[in-house]
């Protein structure tokens, strides 16, 4: 499978973006889709989840400002990032999980967000 994020940029604070992951193909069966972020010098931290049944998980740090969405039909995840702050900045990268995995099966490429203070 691969997956493809898009919808990075440049944004001053308080601004808002909407990153987009698309899979190659159907993403039945899988488990659970999401999104990491790493910032320069910095560990990559899961930002968001969202499983097959909707069931959403997100870090402390953007709860209230983030939203994580799935479109099964499109095989699609979505991020809306909203109240954007200039520590949100780093490389985002969507991924996708097996049921019967820990850890990420396949990674997007990563899509940059900077905000500017």
């Amino acid at each position: 499978v691969q997956l493809q994020a898009s919808g990075g940029g440049l944004v001053q604070a308080g601004g808002s973006l909407r990153l987009s992951c698309a899979a190659s193909r159907s993403i039945f069966g899988f488990d659970a889709m999401g999104w990491y972020r790493q910032a320069p010098g910095k560990l990559r931290d899961l930002v968001a989840s969202i499983t097959s049944g909707g069931s959403t998980n997100y870090a402390d740090s953007v709860k209230g400002r983030f939203t994580i969405s799935r479109d099964n039909a499109k095989n699609m995840v979505f991020l809306q990032m909203n109240s954007l702050e200039p520590e949100d900045t780093a490389v985002y990268y969507c991924y996708l999980r097996g049921v019967a995995s820990v850890a990420p099966n396949y990674w997007g490429q990563g899509t940059q967000v900077t905000v500017s203070s």
